[in-house]
């Protein structure tokens, strides 16, 4: 496992690696791992700063999702979540199947590894408000602000 932080317009970014897959996208350094610059960590950053730039709407990177099975279909499922939309937590609990797994499903989301990525920003509270993100409300604010300034301007 390797890793590299950044400096971007929303504050450090960690991007960490294998060999093959991108596994750790966060804004802070909680990763296990020793710091090298590979060039697939290069090629997320890239990607990252055109995200950031609004120039970029969806990732083309292998990433491996470390999880159960639950966080693993949460996760998969969040990615289905178009640039620039939000979807509520019943919603997309809906959509996996189980209705009743709500608070679960905001659990897999906190815990997912590859912020922006796996964009868990893009679900919301059933009533439009902005709940829990592991980056912090602040962020989530961000990038939802961001991806809807790109849809104004398209």
């Amino acid at each position: 496992m390797y890793k590299w932080t950044y400096a971007t317009k929303i504050g450090n970014v960690t991007i960490g690696a294998s060999d093959h897959h991108i596994t750790y996208l966060k804004t802070h350094d909680a990763c296990e791992g020793k710091f090298k610059e590979t060039p697939l960590i290069q090629k997320a950053y890239g990607q990252l700063l055109e995200y950031l730039g609004v120039s970029r709407r969806e990732f083309d990177l292998p990433f491996q999702l470390q999880g159960t099975d639950f966080q693993q279909r949460v996760w998969k499922t969040s990615c289905n979540i178009p640039y620039g939309t939000t979807t509520s937590y019943k919603d997309l609990a809906k959509t996996i199947g189980n209705l009743k797994a709500v608070r679960a499903v905001g659990a897999a989301n906190g815990q997912n590894p590859i912020w922006i990525v796996v964009p868990c920003h893009r679900v919301i509270g059933s009533n439009g408000s902005l709940t829990g993100y592991g980056g912090g409300l602040p962020l989530k604010k961000k990038l939802l602000e961001l991806e809807s300034r790109y849809n104004e301007g398209h």
